[in-house]
């Protein structure tokens, strides 16, 4: 049930959707003696919503998240294995094409590439099923599990986990799928906006890996105010911001981690 409600839940809380929908809503509002009023508020509304698209708000929301845990210094002379976060895959697109489609977190799928070379003996995990609503929808491993042959990346080797819907059972499942032995080193793949939630999540689990953050979106620094490019961008990196701080709440909320906003551990 928490997975259901949290897909509509985030949904709803997407700031263009109720932007919009409170704009669209005060539109009809029918007390005439309320009118101007409800003129303020759509004008506040639709401001609210331009600013969205004129200002990096976006990107101040997301360093904050990006640079939590940053990209180590120095990766270990050795990896026991690497976890690959699924997220990457347009599930609708690709069912509909019959190939893989990839969203904007394709690096995570890129990443195994450079890191399988560095790391030949490395066991490489990918953790994600389908993050649909729908019963029997496709599941990512589907359109990965070729195109990494294809890429010389799955030479047999490759563990899929295929049952996980969120980021929560990734971190169960793939701990309860690989059975880490005390000492050894895990890497972490997945998006740098998504690491914070995602570390929190694999420590409440018991399971310590190294973060390996990619796909970055934001600068990596505040106060670097410019126009952005397209509504597309400027809007997305709004939604995925807080995408993640309404996750972090509501997991910290629910018990699923620790810390409201995990850090790294001291050295």
């Amino acid at each position: 049930m928490f997975f259901e409600i949290s897909k509509i839940a985030g949904f709803l809380v997407s700031p263009v959707h109720m932007l919009v929908s409170l704009g669209f809503a005060l539109s009809f509002w029918p007390q005439i003696h309320k009118r101007s009023w409800s003129s303020r508020l759509v004008q506040l509304t639709l401001g609210c919503l331009l600013s969205l698209l004129i200002f990096p708000v976006g990107n101040e929301l997301l360093v904050p998240l990006e640079t939590r845990f940053p990209m180590p210094a120095k990766l270990p002379e050795q990896v026991d294995g690497i976890i690959v976060l699924g997220g990457a895959v347009n599930e609708v697109t690709s069912a509909g094409q019959g190939h893989l489609s990839v969203n904007d977190e394709a690096e995570r799928l890129m990443a195994p590439v450079s890191l399988l070379r560095r790391y030949p003996n490395a066991r490489l995990v990918l953790t994600g099923g389908s993050g649909s609503l729908s019963p029997g929808s496709l599941r990512e491993s589907d359109k990965v599990r070729p195109f990494w042959r294809d890429a010389i990346v799955d030479r047999g080797q490759v563990v899929y986990e295929e049952n996980s819907r969120n980021t929560y059972e990734n971190a169960y499942f793939t701990r309860d799928l690989v059975k880490p032995k005390p000492g050894e080193k895990w890497l972490l793949v997945t998006s740098a906006v998504h690491m914070p939630r995602s570390m929190g999540l694999f420590r409440k689990a018991g399971f310590e890996v190294i973060p390996y953050p990619v796909a970055f979106k934001s600068t990596g620094k505040d106060g670097q105010w410019y126009v952005p490019r397209s509504a597309a961008t400027a809007l997305g990196n709004m939604e995925a911001a807080v995408h993640e701080y309404v996750g972090l709440w509501v997991y910290y909320l629910t018990g699923r981690i620790d810390a409201l906003f995990p850090a790294p551990n001291a050295p």
